[in-house]
């Protein structure tokens, strides 16, 4: 590739005779010139600048002097170079990204015009346009230098490391921030292991790729949301597994099934005004737990007689009862699958998409027990002085599934379930819901044996399962 910087000020560019810039230059993968402007501006006082048409603060850049530069790099270039770029460093430019970098990394012939001043004549870039050269006014942030090399350095920089040759290890490009996958990179260590009182991460000293690899990839998507939520934004779902999803699920953002990138959630412990949403979630969910096995009236019955507003304001009133809601804070369009999205133009009030429910075995003051919890199962077995409680419910809504938003739910109800005192958690999958089983054998759930539930006037036959709440937290 062929680099031209065309300034008043050629010294300031000497910076990039050093380091891997400089080598690559001396190597050959870049081809770098260095011009002077005012070697263009032929009066006695070598002028470069004017004063504005139509009146206003500082000078202007003017475009003969500019004129005969570029047209004298033009000329030096290779007949027939197949991409050459104009590139004019402005406040008022686009803005350089990477993958701005990794674009023009593409090109044959970049050139830098570097203005002073307020700038450069804006017909410079028309006429160049009009010429058929690509040029392209680039912004490398939002504030105002003094001149244009700064931005060419930082971009020239940018763009060359991309090159095949500039680096050494060309595999320091694919993790680092801003890289393809979209993320900032990761907090990197080295020797010694322990420094000043801080350990590195024990996972870095185990030789197990796959661990490290996962650990690195969930420190760069912390670091994200952290830093750039913009970047959490932009991200591809496809690219994201479900280690990924769980984890974002967890920093407060979802993947809804069909969504175009990840969206803003947010848990919470529930009140008696999520009482009415809560009832029409369980409504909307709980028929998908039973497969197809329970007829649908006594699905209807059960729903009609259990899952009721009255119970979940109970549920949020009672300190027995460690109840949390997600809600979306951008509610999404609604779609055809989409049971919970916003009609356009309705209101775009956070919506709940998911709740989950631990009910301890504590009775209170009238020796009575928290409304709704079910018996404990004979194969539930606590040690000696254990507090038991039911993991009553955990739903999401259809379009929330796989979106990592179950595994955080539970994270956070069993988390806050272990605070409140309770040690031993047990709950009651149907038989036929393999999917549900799964998601609680990957959160340390273990099956203990069976039970017979009896939904809306008809049995139903599950599987009972248990963890320690300490376990894995």
């Amino acid at each position: 590739m062929r680099i031209d910087v065309v300034t008043i000020f050629p010294d300031y560019l000497k910076v990039l005779d050093l380091s891997l810039i400089g080598k690559a230059a001396d190597r050959g993968p870049l081809d770098l010139h260095v011009h002077d402007l005012r070697d263009h501006a032929h009066d006695r006082h070598r002028t470069v600048d004017d004063t504005p048409l139509g009146g206003g603060a500082g000078m202007v850049m003017k475009p003969d002097v500019w004129g005969e530069a570029l047209d004298e790099v033009l000329t030096a270039q290779a007949p027939g170079t197949p991409r050459q770029v104009l590139i004019i460093p402005t406040p008022s430019g686009e803005v350089f990204t990477q993958r701005t970098a990794e674009d023009l990394a593409g090109a044959d012939s970049l050139i830098f015009a570097c203005g002073r001043y307020e700038g450069i004549d804006a017909r410079v870039a028309e006429h160049y346009a009009s010429r058929g050269i690509e040029v392209r006014e680039l912004s490398i942030g939002d504030y105002v230098l003094n001149g244009g090399e700064v931005a060419a350095v930082v971009m020239i920089e940018a763009i060359a490391r991309l090159l095949p040759g500039v680096l050494g290890n060309p595999e320091s490009l694919v993790e680092e921030s801003h890289g393809a996958a979209g993320l900032l990179e990761y907090p990197v260590h080295t020797r010694p292991t322990r420094w000043r009182g801080l350990q590195v991460d024990p996972v870095l000293l185990s030789g197990d790729h796959g661990r490290i690899a996962r650990a690195r990839r969930d420190q760069a998507l912390t670091r994200t949301v952290e830093r750039r939520p913009d970047m959490i934004w932009a991200l591809d779902p496809a690219g994201l597994d479900r280690e990924d999803r769980a984890l974002l699920a967890r920093l407060g953002w979802a993947v809804p099934a069909g969504a175009e990138h990840p969206v803003p959630v947010r848990l919470r412990n529930a009140s008696a005004d999520d009482a009415h949403a809560l009832a029409a979630l369980a409504a909307r969910t709980f028929p998908d737990a039973c497969g197809n096995v329970i007829a649908p009236e006594f699905l209807e019955r059960h729903i009609a007689a259990t899952l009721v507003p009255e119970l979940f304001a109970t549920w949020a009133g009672d300190d027995r009862v460690d109840l949390v809601v997600a809600e979306l804070l951008e509610p999404l369009l609604a779609g055809p699958d989409s049971s919970f999205g916003a009609e356009a133009g309705a209101s775009t009030a956070p919506a709940l998409v998911g709740y989950a429910a631990v009910l301890r075995e504590e009775a209170d003051s009238g020796g009575e027990r928290p409304h709704g919890i079910d018996p404990r199962p004979a194969c539930v077995r606590p040690a000696g002085g254990e507090v038991v409680g039911e993991l009553s419910k955990v739903y999401v809504d259809a379009t929330m599934r796989g979106s990592g938003l179950t595994p955080a739910l539970m994270d956070a109800v069993i988390r806050q379930a272990a605070a409140h005192g309770t040690d031993l958690l047990w709950l009651g999958t149907h038989v036929t819901n393999k999917r549900a089983q799964k998601a609680y054998k990957r959160a340390g759930f273990r099956q203990v044996g069976t039970r017979t539930y009896n939904v809306g006037g008809q049995d139903a036959h599950d599987v009972v399962m248990t963890r320690r709440t300490g376990e894995g937290l």
